[in-house]
This record gives C-alpha cells, structure tokens and sequence, in this order.
C-alpha cells in the first residue's frame, strides 16, 4: 500500500515529462492509486475498470503503453537534442530520475493492484513487457533525425488546417515507386535531388509540370512513402493557405527531420496574393530556407499564372516587365521536370504492367485495343486512364466469372 501511494508521489514530481500527467491514462492510473488507500473497495474497482478500459483502448500492454506515451512526448529535452544542444547537469539528472520512475510505473501489474483491492469479483487484467525504458529513450534521442519526435514521430504526412496548424494524416496514400510505372528518367531527378535534401545537402525546389494524370503527384507521394524511415515527412498545403509558409518554415528550421512542403495543381490567376508570398519564399526573403526543407509543387501550367491575349496586348506602360513578373515565379524552382502524355508504346507498355499486376484473363491484343478506346473517350492516353481502365476491366471479369457460376 505505502509503496504505491510513494509511487503516486513520485508521478506527481514530474517535470521533464510534467505533459504526461493530462493525458486520460495516467490520470486514471493515478485516480487508482489513489483510491487503494481508500477502504472504499467500490470506488476501487470502479478506479481499476476505469484505467483498464482506457488502456485496452490501445492494447492490453501496460509497459509497451507507457513507453510510447514517453516516446511520443514533446518536451524540453527532446527540443534541446533536436537543435544540437546539450543538457544541463541539473536536467541530465531529473531525466535520469523520471525514466526510473517510468520504469517502476510500467511494471505495476494487474496482480499487485488486484490484491489492494482484495476482492472476489473477477476483475480483467493487462499484461506487463520487461522494456528498459530508459534504453528505448536514450536511443531514441540519438535517432531523432530519422524517427523525430511529438507528433512526427508517429505520422509522416501532414496537411495544414486554416489556422495554420499542422494535422497528421491518419491514412495517407500508401503507393511506393514500384507501384508506379514509366517515367523512370523524371521521378530520378525526383529521387537525387530527395536524397541530397536527406542528406543535408542544400536542395533544389521542385516543379513537376505536364500534362493530367501523368503521375506527378504520385511521384511525390510514393518518395515520401519510400523514405519515410529515413527522416522524410511531407506537409501538404493548399493554394489558398501559402500565406502560412513563412511561419511554418519558421517552426521546422530547428526540427532534425527533413520535410517536402507539398503544393498540388499549383496555379495562379494574374491578381492572386497568393502568387507573390510563394515568389518570396522560394527566393528572395530576407529569411534564409533552412536546407531540411524543399517545396514540391505540381502543376498543369509552365507558368503557374492564367495568362489572356489580352494580357500580352493590355494598356500597360511596361509591358516587358509585367511578363517577366509572370514568368518570374517557375523560373524561381531550381529543378522544373516535365511529364508529358505516353506515347503509343510507353501507353501499351504501363498496361501491360498493369494486366499481369491485376492478372488480368483478357488477352493483351485486345486490351490494347479496348484501352486505346477507352483513353479517346476519358481525354486521352495517360498512366491514370490506364490503371482506370485495368480497373473497369477486372471488375467486368469477376462480374462475367460470377455470372457463369450461378
């Protein structure tokens, strides 16, 4: 009994890991230590089902539990690691002293909670793992740069919400680059110019300009993907939210991960505000970019801006000046790669890959045929109206094959 009330004692000493104790389930943990110094053996039972039901919520193992939950922390030693610096004696200490104290807490069990109790109801149990806690963290602080840290620790993909919060995306696009096909000689300047950026190299800005459904998106996202174990993260932002671009990149300059800040079907009409931030973040801020950051925009415009022949003819007196203000922006990415429609042997060889990956009973001759069709009818050849077309074709063969069985 005197032993977990001290154990109450010391969660309630925390200070390094002082977050911990709003989190639901080690204020229920310690609502329960608590209520085994009560003779109230209703009120403990009630405490005990109330921090086993909150901890089924992610497993039954208390140890594995606590760790991620120490792990996952956001705090002053961690950011302190993270932009190289060292600790204080004094902080060394308390983190010394709090991962002992994780580690006594992550070995209460069941069994010793069950007998303070002391009652005859059955009561459901959790089992308890033999982690060296502070082995696992220590480690962790040392691989910061490729696991991070908080909320980048446990997703890779983000998007920007309209307050300029980042918001993990809790399932993103799962395709690696063996999923894709063609466009080997594009996605390897995608790659090399990645790696140099994982690297901490200074890399380039990217626009992958060319036609629809040629797979620039898909690019991006299957290297995120590919390289997420690497220290890669990606954050998706929306045209209408680049305003958030310098305090972001503000925020990201001291993490150790390496981020590709994502801008999708990028363009611009001639007044849009949103032309000028981006033209300034890629290139002439007073603020350095921070060489863990890239931005990757894909785009169906070279220029990015909505030009009018009445644009080239208008009224204004520099007129030479206004069109290199909207050629200004693309030429400000470092590396502009082109995706162009497949032609006629690129468009039959992406199929071809396709029917063996959806194995596929119709003879190749004739989806050639029936493909090239089906591209006249959705606006041409291209990698996305080829896996379209593999995919209607799958469905009308497992349609036709349950017919004959019936």
């Amino acid at each position: 009994m005197n032993s977990m009330k001290n154990l109450n004692l010391k969660l309630h000493s925390l200070v390094i890991f002082r977050s911990l104790l709003s989190k639901p389930i080690i204020k229920s943990f310690m609502s329960l230590l608590e209520e085994l110094g009560s003779n109230d053996i209703a009120a403990g039972v009630d405490a005990y089902c109330d921090f086993t039901s909150k901890l089924y919520d992610t497993g039954s193992n208390w140890s594995r539990c606590l760790l991620e939950l120490a792990l996952d922390d956001e705090n002053t030693c961690v950011l302190l690691t993270a932009q190289g610096k060292s600790l204080s004696e004094f902080m060394s200490e308390s983190l010394t002293r709090e991962l002992a104290v994780l580690q006594e807490v992550s070995e209460v069990s069941c069994a010793q909670i069950q007998m303070i109790i002391s009652t005859d109801i059955a009561l459901p149990c959790w089992e308890n793992e033999g982690i060296d806690i502070a082995a696992a963290y220590n480690d962790r602080l040392k691989q910061l740069h490729k696991k991070g840290y908080g909320i980048f620790a446990k997703h890779h993909v983000f998007s920007v919400n309209g307050n300029g919060e980042l918001v993990p995306v809790s399932h993103p696009d799962t395709q690696r680059m063996n999923d894709l096909i063609g466009y080997e000689n594009e996605r390897r300047k995608v790659v090399v110019n990645t790696l140099a950026l994982l690297d901490g190299m200074r890399a380039n800005n990217i626009l992958l300009y060319g036609d629809a459904g040629t797979g620039k998106s898909s690019t991006v996202k299957a290297i995120v993907n590919e390289y997420a174990e690497q220290g890669l993260r990606l954050i998706e932002i929306q045209k209408q939210r680049l305003h958030f671009l310098p305090d972001l990149m503000e925020r990201l300059a001291c993490n150790p991960l390496k981020f590709i800040l994502f801008i999708d079907d990028l363009s611009f009409s001639s007044n849009d505000e949103g032309f000028t931030a981006l033209k300034a973040i890629l290139e002439g801020s007073v603020a350095a970019r921070s060489q863990n950051v890239a931005i990757y925009a894909t785009s169906n415009r070279r220029h990015l801006v909505k030009e009018t022949f009445s644009d080239r003819a208008g009224d204004e007196l520099h007129l030479a000046d206004t069109l290199e203000e909207v050629s200004s922006l693309s030429a400000r990415f470092g590396l502009t790669i082109t995706f162009s429609k497949p032609d006629k042997d690129l468009y039959h060889s992406i199929l071809e890959h396709l029917a063996q990956e959806y194995n596929l009973k119709t003879p190749l001759y004739k989806l050639v045929i029936q493909a090239e069709a089906f591209a006249i009818r959705n606006g041409g050849r291209s990698p996305r109206t080829a896996r379209q077309f593999a995919d209607l074709t799958r469905a009308n063969e497992l349609a036709a094959e349950k017919e004959e069985n019936i």
